[in-house]
């Protein structure tokens, strides 16, 4: 089964995603000076890394999440996708002001465990609708156990 393509959902499916990173972004901006005065890891890239890695990360998300929205896969099967999908985006939402403004780097890191939790769901659900969308969130996992590193380091750090 061939599926149209939808433009307003594709633009919503982005959207969503891009949207939520800006704005803790823009919640985040008076704090993002904390990365360059905290004790790093080893391995950690430099400052201007991060929105250039996370405005890729989002975009797949939101192309990860039409091809959900958009395949003929069960409403059930959707629905699960796009629970484990609006979870890990809220815990990702939070991450970046709970690390950079509060600075509660155990925090964050046990937040982050539980963003990489369902995160994995995410792509299991996804990959059940579509091997593509699950796919396409590799990346995502692999940066945010990466990014477990960094935020676990820095909590040992400081």
């Amino acid at each position: 089964m061939v599926l149209k393509f939808d433009l307003k959902r594709f633009l919503i499916s982005l959207a969503i995603p891009l949207l939520t990173g800006a704005l803790s972004a823009i919640i985040t901006s008076g704090s993002m000076n904390i990365y360059s005065q905290i004790k790093s890891p080893p391995l950690a890239p430099p400052g201007w890394l991060f929105p250039v890695v996370w405005s890729v990360l989002y975009t797949l998300m939101g192309i990860s999440l039409y091809i959900v929205w958009n395949s003929g896969a069960k409403q059930q099967e959707k629905l699960v996708a796009f629970i484990f999908f609006g979870i890990q985006l809220f815990l990702n939402f939070i991450w970046s002001p709970i690390f950079f403004n509060k600075q509660w780097f155990l925090a964050s890191f046990i937040i982050l465990v539980v963003l990489w939790l369902f995160t994995l769901g995410m792509i299991i659900s996804f990959y059940r609708v579509s091997k593509f969308a699950g796919l396409l969130q590799i990346p995502y996992l692999l940066w945010l156990s990466f990014a477990g590193y960094l935020n676990y380091a820095i909590y040992l750090l400081n």
